[in-house]
């Protein structure tokens, strides 16, 4: 009975030594998430500010930021303080919100995607109708699919991980994650595994399975169209395009780490690879849309322009 009872911390047993230089690594990370912060920010305000902004297309790209920073919340306060300390015990409770947190901000991410895919196919391939289909309200309902669904898929999930029985407390990651407390487990997991896939399937395969089909119907109506409506839809879809695949590559790798021995791979390389699904889709989000939709772009760089003579009235 002893040994099937888990204490009330888990250890995450994946933070590499690196002596003084965690001061550096905690620096860089800790100017990475006031980056991520202040950009999905400001991402957000030029958005909700600019009335010419208040399309469907750009309310989701303010709902990928809103999404990002929800995300680097569930992640990067933990991350930072593990970096600076010699022990890495997490709770119990905090363990099982860091997991809700982080997998319902992945699952949300895919899903805005998901319905950002179907809002580029309604522009390309029914631009007359795209008005009519595409109204405020169906906005909101769209949105909320994207933010309710997940919350009880991950909840499922992490149910049946709480009720589990665990003969460990170590977790080779550095952050709590599912199928690692899955692995502690003294008893059998089938039914969580046999969960945990179908769920991956509805909340991961479908929106990369459907994606990919928006788009094969997109290059099919831009092969009938002119080089200047291909430049456009080239010029909208880019954006969505780069953050779909590099998502995906973050799941991807995710998911791969889960289902290896992590402690056969230079654990350098180990950590890198955790770390890619939580960090860099929050980070490229604001760098993409500001940068390459010229109407997003053109309202960052007016305000940017406004808020530098304010500071130097200011000073």
């Amino acid at each position: 009975m002893k040994n099937n009872t888990l204490s009330f911390y888990f250890n995450l047993t994946m933070f590499v030594n690196i002596g003084r230089y965690c001061f550096v690594a905690f620096a860089f990370c800790l100017l990475l998430y006031s980056f991520i912060v202040t950009a999905n920010l400001f991402m957000i305000l030029v958005i909700l500010r600019q009335r010419t902004l208040h399309e469907p297309m750009y309310v989701f790209v303010a709902l990928l930021s809103v999404n990002a920073l929800y995300g680097s919340a569930g992640f990067f306060p933990r991350f930072l303080m593990d970096l600076l300390s010699d022990t890495h015990l997490i709770s119990r409770p905090a363990c099982f919100t860091q997991i809700y947190t982080i997998y319902t901000y992945g699952a949300y991410e895919l899903s805005i995607l998901g319905i950002m895919a179907y809002d580029r196919h309604m522009a390309v391939c029914h631009p007359l109708h795209y008005r009519r289909n595409m109204t405020s309200r169906k906005v909101i309902k769209l949105a909320a699919f994207a933010w309710i669904c997940p919350v009880f898929s991950v909840g499922a999930a992490l149910y049946l991980s709480i009720r589990l029985p665990l003969c460990g407390n170590k977790i080779l990651k550095v952050y709590c994650a599912i199928w690692n407390i899955a692995k502690l487990s003294c008893v059998s997991t089938l039914v969580n595994n046999a969960v945990g896939l179908f769920l991956t399937a509805v909340t991961v395969m479908l929106p990369l399975i459907y994606v990919l089909y928006t788009y094969l119907r997109i290059v099919l109506v831009c092969m009938k169209g002119s080089s200047e409506f291909k430049s456009k839809v080239f010029q909208t879809c880019l954006p969505h395009i780069i953050l779909f695949v590099s998502y995906s590559v973050a799941v991807f790798c995710d998911i791969f780490l889960s289902r290896i021995d992590v402690e056969k791979i230079n654990p350098f390389l180990a950590v890198l690879l955790s770390l890619k699904f939580v960090m860099i889709p929050p980070l490229l989000n604001p760098l993409v849309y500001g940068l390459n939709l010229p109407e997003i772009r053109k309202h960052v760089f007016r305000m940017l322009a406004c808020l530098k003579p304010c500071s130097l009235a200011i000073s």
